[in-house]
């Protein structure tokens, strides 16, 4: 069993009646494999066969097939037509231009909800934020993995811009696979940490330009941390 066929094993559990009632076969298996691709720890290029996804997921190869052709259009995966479907291995130029988007878009999300913020969108912010700094200290990347992903989902949630925030959430999908890897140092976690700390302290204070300016200095350490590592790679 490889690390993606366990992760799939072991998150079948967690996927509620309600839930497959309310989600189509293709929306199941969309959300299940962009949950493995951020979260199972597969390396670039690393093969998902229809038939064996399929057959993880229970469900036929259809929907499978759709769920990747949506993750490929997100940047996700890689569609090499008539040989393999792949996770994506973005380039160095790639993952540049991805986080220059999101230099561009975040920070403008994190302004306008600390215009004004709700006591719940405050209070979730900090309970995920409390998580991601466990999980630091642990250095369970799975855990702060999700952490992350549920506190960046959040504030685009709170954000009353809806499509801004749905485009940086987009943008920021087409990166997270690589921006916590097993090649991120632990001290780089704790410093992403830290850098999110700031965030919601300024959407606490009800201070947008706070807000705004700690989300770009967070976006611009992930743009220099992951050109330190994706130009030594290479």
């Amino acid at each position: 069993m490889d690390d993606l066929e366990r992760y799939l094993a072991q998150q079948k559990s967690r996927a509620g009646k309600a839930t497959a009632q309310r989600l189509r076969l293709r929306d199941t298996a969309y959300e299940r494999l962009k949950d493995a691709i951020r979260h199972a720890h597969l390396a670039p290029g690393h093969p998902l066969s229809e038939t064996a996804l399929s057959r993880w997921l229970g469900i036929s190869r259809t929907p499978v097939r759709e769920a990747l052709q949506q993750l490929a259009q997100e940047g996700l995966v890689q569609v090499i037509p008539g040989r393999a479907v792949t996770v994506a291995a973005p380039s160095v130029r790639g993952v540049m231009n991805v986080i220059h988007i999101r230099s561009l878009l975040e920070p403008e999300v994190a302004r306008l909800v600390a215009e004004a913020p709700t006591l719940d969108v405050a209070a979730t912010l900090q309970a995920l934020l409390e998580r991601m700094d466990e999980a630091a200290r642990r250095n369970d990347r799975a855990a702060w993995s999700k952490a992350d992903t549920e506190w960046h989902e959040a504030l685009g949630a709170a954000c009353p811009n809806a499509l801004l925030a749905e485009l940086a959430l987009q943008m920021r999908n087409r990166t997270h696979a690589v921006a916590v890897d097993a090649q991120t140092t632990q001290q780089r976690i704790r410093d992403c940490t830290d850098e999110h700390r700031q965030v919601v302290e300024a959407i606490a204070a009800r201070d947008p330009q706070a807000a705004e300016h700690a989300m770009r200095q967070h976006i611009a350490e992930l743009r220099d941390s992951m050109f330190r590592r994706l130009s030594r790679d290479s």
